[in-house]
């Protein structure tokens, strides 16, 4: 009697990817899944041909994926994001359709928390214009630089106190500063000062941390009336979504002197950055790269690969995003 023959191998299920990604998680993305790559974007007939068997989506905390894109997806069971934010992703949709979504929280804490207080520290003590002064040859045809601002003990401000602004609280109480926060409810286990809106936090601190998520539930939160309150000798510092800030009053602010100056890592156009902020020089601009590092965004892609593979071998997502627990 002749062996049976094996079992054809499984097809492995197809997975749309809707942002570029870096290799080292499009490569074992590729080892895993049938991968197609923005196909949606660069050519509309081949993917309308693969649409009914693609059963995921990944992509990077920027992705854009909108109920339309969805509706072509008839065989969509899962959506991974690379990133901690993901306000490009229509939750609501893929919810009403029990397609679960995914992010990658917790990993880049520490990397966003530290970036926040680098910018603080390069505005209170002018560390690029620094560079730039020295660079240029004129400390020695022109002598000091004029004085800065000193960080340590001042008031700082965080508008969101997550697991990120958590981490940032703890760095600045290493600098003595005093804490206080806003956010949807008081956490009463906390001992730092709460304050009902940003305008009144704004109106009580030096350095004001954003890093609440994006969407359209936080769209302009800062706007003329925070600046105005945060003040002539306040810092804003932005490393939560550029939608948060209503930018365009915030170059007003900066010209004006309205505020102090600004520490920026999020923009509301990127990666265009609109010229009359480039030109200012009380601020510091830094190209959306809060959780940029080796370490992170590898511990970022082996989560948002994990989530996939988990889904679907049928175990428990690690990392589903609030709405979607």
């Amino acid at each position: 009697m002749s062996e049976p023959s094996a079992s054809p191998p499984a097809a492995r299920p197809a997975v749309l990817v809707v942002s570029k990604l870096p290799a080292f998680y499009l490569e074992p993305l590729q080892q895993h899944f049938t991968v197609y790559e923005r196909l949606h974007e660069t050519d509309p007939a081949a993917f309308a041909r693969v649409a009914p068997g693609i059963r995921a989506i990944t992509g990077g905390g920027e992705s854009k994926v909108a109920a339309a894109l969805m509706d072509q997806l008839p065989a969509l069971t899962m959506i991974s994001i690379m990133g901690v934010g993901y306000d490009g992703v229509d939750v609501a949709a893929a919810m009403a359709r029990g397609v679960p979504v995914t992010h990658t929280p917790d990993v880049l804490n520490d990397e966003v928390a530290d970036l926040a207080i680098g910018l603080m520290l390069s505005l209170a003590r002018r560390i690029p214009q620094a560079d730039r002064y020295v660079r240029a040859n004129a400390w020695a045809e022109k002598g000091p630089m004029p004085l800065a601002r000193k960080m340590s003990g001042a008031r700082l401000g965080i508008v969101g106190l997550g697991r990120i602004g958590k981490a940032v609280a703890v760095r600045a109480q290493a600098f003595g500063m005093s804490i206080a926060y806003t956010g949807r409810h008081q956490q009463e286990q906390l001992a730092f000062d709460y304050h009902p809106t940003p305008k009144a936090l704004a109106a009580a601190v030096d350095f004001l941390v954003v890093i609440t998520p994006g969407g359209a539930a936080t769209r302009h939160l800062i706007d003329r009336e925070v600046l105005a309150a945060l003040g002539a000798r306040g810092f804003l510092i932005n490393v939560a979504r550029g939608s948060v800030v209503d930018e365009e009053a915030l170059v007003e602010a900066l010209q004006q002197g309205v505020i102090a100056g600004a520490g920026l890592d999020v923009f509301e156009n990127e990666p265009q950055v609109p010229a009359a902020l480039r030109a200012l020089d009380n601020v510091v601009l830094t190209p959306h790269m809060a959780s940029a590092t080796h370490e992170t965004r590898q511990a970022m892609a082996d989560l948002a690969l994990n989530n996939l593979r988990a889904h679907f071998a049928g175990e428990r997502l690690l990392s589903p995003v609030p709405e979607c627990r």
